[in-house]
């Protein structure tokens, strides 16, 4: 298991033939010069794999503590974490949806998500996921918004509903024009 160093609201890999591993063999995190930053939710997972350590301070930050701290950041990460979990243990590549206004895009099998130069319609996002509790109201004005979102980008949207045993239903919502 590799080191990742947390900082603030990512965890940073230095070991640069670990962070290269970790980045092609599942497309977790950005790659930059010589280190990779993950997304506490990728990291949590990776720690959670027994695939990395957390360490802050040079002491290793035990995964109980590290929910916590994930959860003091992010006050909707159990619902995230829960469907970032089953996407990814389904084998999907799934990436943060922060560009998309989302909570994730996920891609089909098989593709690689960060791919340079033109991309086959198939080698688009083909989901934006929205994680919510069970209890989460929502309102019809931010179901269509979220509904055109996808519909713009050409992709399909999942509003993922986590339940309190943290299993995960998904409800795929489409635009219609009638």
């Amino acid at each position: 298991m590799v080191n990742g160093e947390l900082i603030n609201d990512k965890v940073v890999i230095y070991d640069e033939p670990e962070a290269q591993s970790i980045f092609n063999n599942g497309w977790y995190g950005i790659i930059g010069e010589r280190k990779l930053e993950l997304a506490l939710i990728e990291a949590a997972l990776l720690y959670e794999r027994k695939r990395i350590v957390i360490v802050k301070d040079d002491k290793e930050f035990g995964l109980e503590k590290f929910f916590k701290y994930c959860n003091k950041m992010d006050k909707r990460f159990n619902e995230r974490y829960a469907v970032y979990k089953d996407l990814r243990d389904r084998g999907l590549p799934v990436r943060t949806g922060l560009k998309f206004g989302c909570d994730f895009r996920v891609y089909e099998r098989g593709i690689k998500p960060l791919k340079k130069g033109p991309k086959e319609e198939s080698e688009h996002t083909k989901w934006i996921v929205f994680a919510v509790s069970e209890e989460y109201a929502c309102s019809f004005h931010e179901l269509a918004r979220s509904v055109r979102l996808a519909h713009n980008i050409r992709a399909n949207m999942l509003w993922a509903v986590v339940d309190s045993d943290k299993n995960v239903t998904y409800y795929e919502i489409k635009y219609l024009r009638v």
